[in-house]
């Protein structure tokens, strides 16, 4: 096995208006009620292709180093500030894609994420597809080989066992992890990203990534070793 990595994505959904009519027509109707079809405005990053990938956050947990793939003007990683202990690579959207299918594919780690076979997975290889990017790594193949990827919340679900589903943060509560909380979160991010505010989002994206490196320091040698050993039985 390589080395542990842990990783996530923040997605800047497109703009309701940038949207096809028949797209936003097929979306309305699939709401449930007014509240719900409201919301769709603005949730267009939860739905695949609706968005750009803008950051990418990685946790070597060897090295206790963070690498953040950042949207912006192409700069070879360098030593970033908000976060100790972490570099920044910017670029385009492709390149970030590139630059995180690329790591994967040299170091063959082991990926972890909260969440990221439900959606950081399928939204990076959706959206590198759209930019013509070959995914180097499919992140949601058979479900019970967590030695590829190992998605956190399977973990404290146990694989669908547990029906009920808690975030990052509750969880890093839980096990006295530092909590990623910081000045803007999730729902935050599209309103954020049209404001500028593109060094909040990756710092958001880097703490969110350390805090999910930190959770699975604690499953590493008590939950994990029971998931790893379905893979031998």
């Amino acid at each position: 096995m390589g080395p542990v990595i842990a990783f996530d994505i923040e997605v800047a959904g497109h703009a309701w208006e940038e949207v096809d009519e028949i797209t936003r027509g097929y979306l309305l109707s699939r709401a449930r009620d007014d509240g719900e079809r409201e919301s769709v405005r603005e949730r267009t990053a939860l739905y695949p292709g609706l968005g750009k990938v803008i950051a990418i956050g990685m946790w070597n947990l060897e090295k206790d180093r963070g690498l953040l793939l950042l949207e912006g003007e192409h700069v070879e990683p360098k030593e970033w500030e908000r976060v100790p202990h972490s570099d920044v690579f910017r670029g385009e959207e492709r390149e970030l894609l590139e630059r995180f299918w690329e790591v994967v594919a040299r170091k063959r780690p082991m990926l972890v994420s909260f969440n990221g076979r439900a959606y950081d997975g399928p939204i990076l290889m959706i959206r590198s597809a759209q930019l013509g990017v070959k995914p180097s790594l499919n992140l949601c193949g058979y479900r019970y080989k967590v030695s590829t990827h190992l998605d956190l919340d399977e973990v404290f679900t146990f694989q669908g066992s547990w029906r009920e589903h808690y975030k990052l943060d509750y969880w890093c509560r839980r096990f006295d992890v530092e909590s990623p909380k910081g000045s803007i979160d999730g729902s935050q991010i599209a309103r954020a990203y049209r404001d500028g505010r593109i060094e909040e989002i990756g710092e958001y994206c880097l703490r969110d990534v350390r805090a999910t490196a930190e959770l699975y320091r604690h499953v590493e040698e008590t939950l994990l070793p029971l998931f790893l050993a379905r893979e031998t039985s």
